[in-house]
């Protein structure tokens, strides 16, 4: 989306803002993902590298199948995490939500919720999706709890879906859909906004 990728484009919450991530925001990705307390909780767990990242930025951002942006507190204007579209399907109006607060001291905050709650805003108003889904591990009750809060319902519980650390873990989906999109489209499908 152009909008996306102009530097003024900020979404504002009540404690935080989310700008556009941005190439040097690199280094503090790197560091954040491969950071113990944000790791454990992704279903991919592999180091998180420079390539990977640059790779991520080539092939999902510049292509339009992903957004990303990053978290920042209004007070102190500090980089805290990320939060992202991926898999961005204009054939069926849908993407997957992704987040993660990289700094320690910004959880248990109500970062992640205000974050989920302008991304499912600008998902919905902006870009003219009609679903976003997301994955959790069951046993992260913080994530569950915040992603209640920003209006995600359980879709499916998946047991035993993941080997992770040696052991299988359950996987649950989540989703929430945009009420005020039509139930039917009619010529192209949505808008293009990631483009």
């Amino acid at each position: 989306m152009e909008a996306v990728r102009e530097k003024a484009f900020v979404m504002e919450g009540q404690d935080i803002y989310l700008r556009p991530m941005e190439y040097s925001d690199t280094d503090n990705i790197i560091k954040w993902r491969n950071t113990e307390f944000v790791r454990r909780n992704f279903i991919y767990q592999e180091p998180f590298t420079r390539q990977g990242h640059e790779n991520w930025i080539k092939t999902m951002i510049d292509t339009g199948k992903a957004v990303q942006f990053i978290i920042c507190t209004r007070e102190g204007d500090e980089p805290v995490g990320s939060v992202y579209l991926r898999d961005i399907d204009r054939n069926h109006n849908k993407a997957e939500y992704g987040i993660f607060i990289g700094k320690e001291q910004a959880l248990g905050k109500g970062y992640g919720t205000q974050a989920a709650r302008l991304m499912i805003a600008y998902a919905f108003d902006q870009a003219g999706l009609h679903k976003l889904m997301l994955r959790v591990l069951a046993e992260n009750r913080q994530a569950l709890g915040s992603y209640e809060k920003a209006g995600f319902v359980q879709e499916a519980y998946l047991k035993d879906e993941v080997l992770l650390e040696g052991r299988y873990k359950d996987i649950i989906y989540m989703a929430v859909i945009n009420r005020n999109s039509p139930k039917q489209v009619n010529g192209e499908n949505g808008q293009e906004a990631f483009r």
